[in-house]
């Protein structure tokens, strides 16, 4: 690794000014989980690192205007353990509880995570499938970026060189909707998936009819992928087992996956289909656990 310096900025301000000095040759480090291997691999060598742990107001799970807001340098396992995330969105800690090790957790960031861009990170499917945006800021001022929009190719985001992730907004749930998590690993828990998947579905008042539908997809391609045509095939159809077939075979159409370690190409390709499917039925089983719940007034009764 080579000598760098290392700057400890207390605000967005001084971050700027830090960036403009060294250019190029700066890199941001939160957490420092990937960076950090990276410079020891000598893939990355930054002259300057630019520390945002001490940066003011970049921390923390606030919900406004009936959205999630976490600061950027938010750890994975903040997110996780959360009261109100797990009340507002369980799907969300759910995810980010997935995530490598508890280690790991401790110290990587929410915005450093997605400026990291790998496209087998877990957290990006279910933030896609949310329908969640991250928040730029630089001395020009901000921009709201959805997350499906975000990233560009393997290790690339939009993010604009002096631009600095400062928040990630999560959207309520609509009524009447659901969503699940999943990932494969055939290896260890705390490795990267083969293919993972994530669901959020919104029925009609009978909840029998898909109302709305989003699905995205991790480690299947250069970029985490939205399954727009798998979509598509469940809006407005009955909720049956066959739609959910429909809507895996398109899946599998979305995804270019490469051949490695951790699977071929084509089976990584049949396994986004089996997954999709298997991260609908899991959110369709949400609402069958809310319908079986017993009321609190039954539950008065049964003391009586």
């Amino acid at each position: 690794m080579q000598p760098f310096e290392y700057r400890t900025p207390k605000n967005l301000k001084e971050v700027q000014q830090e960036l403009k000095q060294f250019g190029a040759d700066a890199k941001l480090v939160a957490g420092g989980t990937a960076l950090i291997i990276m410079m020891k691999q000598r893939l990355v060598r930054p002259t300057c690192l630019i520390s945002l742990s001490s940066v003011r107001g970049l921390a923390g799970i606030a919900e406004k205007n009936g959205a999630l807001r976490i600061g950027g340098s938010t750890t994975h396992r903040e997110v996780e353990t959360s009261s109100l995330v797990r009340r507002r969105l369980p799907l969300l800690a759910e995810t980010y509880r997935h995530v490598a090790t508890i280690r790991v957790r401790n110290m990587a960031t929410v915005g450093g995570g997605l400026a990291h861009a790998d496209p087998n990170q877990d957290p990006p499917p279910t933030l896609i499938a949310l329908g969640a945006s991250v928040k730029a800021s630089s001395a020009g001022g901000s921009r709201m970026i959805p997350v499906e929009e975000f990233f560009t190719d393997y290790y690339e985001t939009v993010l604009k060189p002096d631009e600095v992730i400062t928040e990630v907004s999560v959207p309520r749930l609509p009524p009447n909707s659901a969503g699940a998590f999943l990932k494969f690993l055939p290896r260890t828990a705390d490795d990267y998936a083969t293919v993972s998947a994530a669901a959020v579905v919104t029925l009609d008042r009978s909840k029998k009819i898909f109302s709305d539908v989003r699905i995205a997809l991790g480690s299947v391609g250069t970029t985490p992928i939205r399954a727009r045509e798998a979509e598509a095939v469940l809006r407005g159809q009955p909720v049956k087992a066959e739609a959910l077939r429909a809507a895996a075979e398109k899946a599998k159409q979305a995804v270019d996956p490469i051949s490695d370690f951790r699977g071929s190409a084509a089976y990584k390709r049949e396994m986004a289909g089996v997954f999709v499917r298997r991260a609908l039925e899991k959110a369709l089983e949400g609402f069958k656990r809310v319908k079986s719940a017993p009321s609190r007034q039954s539950k008065r009764r049964g003391r009586r």
